[in-house]
């Protein structure tokens, strides 16, 4: 699996990241985790604001952090 956390480094985009990075940790997925911060390559995704969660260059979340509970269900429902 691999997952791009799309973001310039504002807040919600650190906690985004952080909060994948511990959710792929604790459910021992086999997946790499990178982040986007060229705002020309994350306005290829198509998403207005950020923070943006990919999974396997699909856009599934954009413009704002979901929760522990969401996020679980992205990463295992991918």
């Amino acid at each position: 699996m691999e997952i791009k956390i799309l973001g310039t480094g504002c807040p919600n985009c650190k906690k985004l990241e952080k909060a994948t990075m511990d959710t792929v940790t604790a459910l021992g997925l086999n997946a790499t985790v990178s982040k986007v911060d060229d705002i020309m390559k994350i306005m290829e995704y198509g998403i207005l604001r950020t923070p943006g969660l990919v999974i396997d260059e699909k856009v599934v979340v954009s413009g704002r952090v979901p929760s522990t509970e969401e996020l679980k269900q992205l990463l295992i429902n991918r």
